[in-house]
């Protein structure tokens, strides 16, 4: 599909293709275990975080020659391609780690459906069921991702956002009939223990929240006036996400306590918890519940599949990624990378579920470290954006957005989200007093021995590239697509909206004579020479 660059996209319409992650159900059970200081998370997240991230990501967005690549034309073009590939492959790890906690979820919601606690107390039981879930989903997405979105649509409407609903609507019904609130609320709970920093460490569940809108942020150039729609649209979505989440986290944290909450079903515990309260033999209505919320963030992760490898895609075309990953099949959907995808995923499933340190310890090692690894490429990212500021002003002078103020208030608006980044990012090595069960002793090694290799993975890769066959991609091997029918409904970081069209010999099983095959190599060394 052509990119097409065309100013057609209005405010409300960037803000519904970027609304999608402001529904992260599974996150819902961490934030609770915050107790009423989630507010204050979210808050700080949202203002300090979040809206540091989408302002300077929209602002190297639309530099002309950089909407399409993302984070890796981004770095790269600032900070030089090594890095730039360093960024987009930690991009691509975190989501390797990103689905465990969502196939913990999905086994959570599989335990109340079929009665059956052991599912997602076991766990032999439970690493077995999150890889049969997961490799069935990855070989479903190998015929084509054309029905994707259709069906994360259904999914997020019936498995997310009604049972999102339903249990914010029980919780305030329990509440106003003078239930027991299993949570302090004043003004001294609304702030977290600053003191006991093992304390804070929670708030690595609220920046996960609010990762992935530099994903969305090419779509700035769809805009009309993005310097004018772009802020607003950006500040509606950030007040969305803290009530939609606030609503959902203090849903969980007024009926169950804190040290009961499970990480991984503590949603579908809720359920139980208050549809029982209203009269017993109603267990069937709560599998019910749980079948549709499993379907909800199976049909999330079946989304998640491609989008991610295809921004690894533009790696490979550049001979960075052995020859092998730039293979796609018939359905343009790169089968290697898919592949090795499943496989990191598999590693990292076995190591997080039985060693993890147990059920919710396991869950919040792997959301800490997806959170670190992702943290690398904001990292890279804001000092990119500096960069760009201080030392190429005449590029930065040609952007569509641009953050007001002048080079003052774009440096304060890059530094404080470096810092914040910087902050999450050495909290999340203390182990979390407020997650009940499991040992911290795990936490902290998994953490620090999966941030380490993940963290020289790429330089070792970078360095032991195919410099002979590395090239430029040619300009029309690279598209980037307008914001596509349905995509409200997926998480704008698996969308995988940058595409590099494949040359014909890395087709896999496609018919072609020596002939063509010698053709189509000298118009590719050809288009290249002329990128070049």
């Amino acid at each position: 599909m052509e990119g097409n660059t065309s100013k057609q996209l209005t405010l409300f319409g960037f803000f519904t293709i970027t609304a999608s992650m402001v529904m992260a159900v599974y996150e819902y059970p961490s934030f609770a275990t915050s107790g009423f200081s989630l507010l204050f998370f979210l808050l700080f997240g949202g203002f300090f975080w979040f809206i540091p991230v989408a302002l300077c990501a929209a602002e190297m967005a639309t530099i002309p020659g950089w909407e399409t690549g993302g984070v890796f034309t981004w770095v790269s073009e600032s900070l030089g391609e090594r890095w730039g590939f360093a960024a987009i492959f930690y991009q691509f790890f975190e989501i390797t780690v990103g689905y465990i906690p969502m196939l913990y979820f999905i086994n959570g919601s599989l335990s109340y459906l079929f009665d059956w606690p052991g599912l997602n107390v076991n766990p032999h039981l439970k690493l077995v069921s999150i890889l049969l879930v997961f490799w069935v989903l990855t070989f479903s997405q190998l015929g084509g991702t054309k029905y994707t979105a259709k069906i994360a649509r259904v999914g997020f409407i019936f498995g997310i956002v009604i049972p999102a609903i339903i249990l914010i609507v029980l919780a305030i019904a329990y509440v106003v009939a003078g239930n027991k609130v299993h949570m302090e609320v004043s003004w001294n709970s609304f702030f977290p223990d600053f003191t006991n920093i093992n304390s804070l460490v929670i708030l690595v569940s609220f920046i996960l929240s609010y990762m992935g809108v530099e994903a969305s942020a090419s779509h700035a150039n769809e805009m009309a006036n993005p310097k004018k729609q772009y802020p607003i649209a950006i500040l509606m979505l950030v007040i969305i996400a803290i009530v939609i989440s606030s609503a959902g986290g203090l849903s969980i944290a007024t009926v169950i306590p804190a040290s009961e909450i499970n990480l991984s079903a503590g949603v579908n515990q809720t359920f139980a918890t208050l549809i029982n309260h209203y009269g017993s033999g109603l267990d069937w209505i709560v599998r019910i519940i749980a079948a549709f919320i499993g379907l909800g963030v199976l049909a999330e992760v079946s989304a998640w599949i491609v989008g991610p490898s295809r921004a690894m895609y533009v790696a490979a075309q550049r001979g960075i990624l052995p020859p092998v990953f730039k293979k796609v099949n018939k359905h343009d959907v790169p089968v290697p990378l898919v592949m090795f995808q499943g496989i990191i995923v598999t590693i990292w499933a076995i190591i997080l579920t039985l060693g993890g340190g147990g059920n919710n310890m396991s869950f919040m090692t792997a959301m800490s470290l997806t959170v670190v690894i992702y943290l690398m490429t904001y990292f890279l990212m804001f000092i990119g954006y500096l960069v760009l500021v201080l030392k190429r002003k005449s590029t930065d002078s040609q952007a569509g957005y641009q953050i007001p103020g002048g080079v003052v208030v774009k440096c304060v608006v890059g530094a404080i989200g470096f810092l914040v980044s910087v902050f999450a990012f050495v909290i999340s090595f203390f182990p979390p007093s407020n997650i009940p069960g499991g040992s911290t002793g795990e936490y902290e090694t998994i953490l620090t021995v999966g941030f380490i290799v993940v963290l020289i993975l790429p330089f070792i890769i970078y360095e032991f590239r195919d410099k002979k066959n590395a090239s430029g991609i040619a300009p029309t091997r690279i598209t980037t697509e307008n914001a596509p029918e349905h995509h409200f409904f997926i998480h704008p970081k698996a969308r995988g909206e940058f595409h590099i069209n494949p040359h014909p010999n890395d087709v896999m099983d496609q018919d072609e004579t020596p002939k063509q095959k010698d053709e189509s190599i000298v118009e590719d060394k050809k288009e290249d020479s002329e990128s070049k």
